[in-house]
């Protein structure tokens, strides 16, 4: 996967409509495009005919775990073991804004290969280990 090439995952699901209350069809999309992540969601309620485009929203968390049950978490593997922790540390703290004692057990998770999350999360991560010398990747099980 190119560093440059967008990496989506999609979600459908219903929501009542805001303007007539019924249930609508939403249809999100999760997308690591030009190095950021971004929410986009598309709806259409059947019953009274509006249609919503809302985008470059952060996810929201039910449906991350929405994503995470429809299409299954990603792993950060790191290769090598003895990749420098404290760049994957450095990393981790500029990407997900933990602290110091946050880093250090995050670190340990990617470390054992037992970190995961959504495709273009972990994805994201990856590519940002990986522009600080860490061979890393995002992979299924």
């Amino acid at each position: 996967m190119s560093a440059e090439e967008p990496v989506v995952e999609s979600v459908r699901y219903s929501a009542p409509c805001v303007d007539c209350g019924a249930r609508m069809e939403c249809w999100g999309v999760h997308v690591l495009t030009g190095g950021s992540l971004r929410w986009d969601v598309e709806s259409v309620c059947s019953a009274c005919g509006q249609t919503t485009a809302d985008c470059g929203q952060p996810l929201p968390a039910p449906l991350r775990d929405r994503l995470l049950a429809d299409n299954g978490p990603t792993t950060l593997h790191v290769p090598d073991p003895s990749a420098a922790r404290v760049t994957v540390m450095r990393v981790l703290r500029a990407e997900l804004g933990l602290g110091l004692t946050e880093a250090k057990t995050v670190a340990g998770q990617v470390l054992e290969g037992t970190y995961s999350g959504t495709l273009p999360e972990v994805e994201s991560l990856a590519r940002k280990l990986r522009g600080a010398g860490v061979d890393a990747l995002a992979a299924r099980p």
